[in-house]
């Protein structure tokens, strides 16, 4: 299957307001030569990248659309943009929510907004998607950012660990459902980011474990233009996974309990 090209095409990428969202969105425009849907809650940051992609690459054009994606009726209101003019050719779905704490202080409202949006907002998103693609035969490609929580479930993550592993076994089977050649689907799946969402104290100690959100972004375009099934960006991330395969988990998950755990108590 030849590589995805995105030079000229509509690529919708959600939660690009901050984050690996932004820097996508912004390598897929300066350096992919994309149109952009963008799609997140804080419609300020959506308009700031808006006007910094005019800039930067005033050759992209840009749609912004202000959505809450753990709300089903703003899920379809951001699928109906995306494919109102039938020229949607690849779509990125980065938006997500995580926690970090001791799983029983987790608030419940709070839980259960993180599985509106990592579970139940991707599925349908997904769903429609995939319908689009697969009925019509169009040539494009979907994009699903998990997290390496899914291969190595984290402690003090226990729930976005949950949603992600999700993630990864939903992609995966059901690519294998489908039958258009000309689509692909991925599943990205980063270790640790330098993101709006690590900025604050408990991520101190991990921050050396962090990779630069821009470089995270370069490897997750380059997997998804290649039509990879799984990626997993940087080496220490997988040889994380390639061990995970050959060592106990329990002495993995183990250890990441220990770190996380003195990282949360300071």
């Amino acid at each position: 299957m030849a590589h995805l090209h995105f030079a000229g095409r509509w690529v919708m990428v959600t939660g690009a307001s901050s984050g690996l969202g932004y820097e996508m969105a912004l390598q897929l425009a300066t350096l992919h030569k994309a149109h952009l849907i963008l799609v997140a809650r804080r419609a300020d940051k959506l308009e700031a990248l808006k006007q910094t992609i005019a800039q930067a690459a005033p050759d992209s054009q840009v749609k912004t659309v202000t959505a809450d994606l753990s709300r089903l009726e703003d899920i379809d209101r951001c699928v109906a943009v995306a494919l109102e003019e039938d020229n949607l050719y690849g779509a990125i779905l980065n938006a997500g929510i995580t926690y970090f704490g001791e799983h029983l202080e987790l608030d419940w409202l709070q839980f259960e907004q993180m599985l509106q949006t990592n579970v139940s907002g991707m599925v349908r998103m997904t769903q429609q998607l995939a319908t689009y693609f697969e009925r019509n035969k169009k040539e494009g490609g979907l994009m699903i950012v998990s997290s390496m929580a899914a291969v190595l479930p984290t402690p003090y993550q226990a729930a976005y660990s949950g949603t992600k592993g999700f993630m990864l076994n939903f992609i995966t089977a059901l690519s294998h459902e489908l039958q258009n050649k000309r689509f692909s689907m991925t599943v990205y799946l980063p270790g640790g980011m330098v993101t709006e969402m690590t900025d604050n104290d408990k991520f101190s100690p991990l921050k050396r474990w962090l990779m630069p959100v821009a470089e995270a972004a370069r490897q997750g375009l380059s997997a998804f233009r290649r039509r990879k099934r799984t990626h997993v960006p940087g080496a220490t991330n997988r040889l994380g996974a390639y061990l995970s395969g050959i060592i106990p988990k329990r002495i993995i998950i183990g250890g990441m309990a220990r770190t996380y755990g003195k990282a949360l108590k300071g």
